[in-house]
């Protein structure tokens, strides 16, 4: 995703927006930072209705003995 200063897309706002439009997101930085990102509604769209992993756990249609019991092993030795 290709990344434009605040400044240059005030000044070209139409281009970046059809730029979207055609599946070419934009960031926008202020500062060198990450502000904000144009994409199309389209795309938006897809990504709001996109569920959080609670609510796909939540709507496991199995029964809970559908789920595997956790092994009795301890857990490995992990160097933090």
């Amino acid at each position: 995703m290709r990344e434009i200063q605040l400044k240059d897309a005030k000044a070209t706002l139409s281009a970046v927006v059809d730029q979207a439009v055609r599946g070419n997101p934009a960031v926008i930085t202020r500062h060198g930072r990450r502000q904000a990102v144009v994409l199309s509604y389209e795309e938006y769209e897809k990504l709001s209705h996109v569920p959080s992993f609670g609510q796909l756990l939540a709507a496991f249609p199995g029964e809970e003995g559908d789920i595997a019991a956790r092994a009795g092993k301890p857990p490995r030795a992990v160097d933090l």
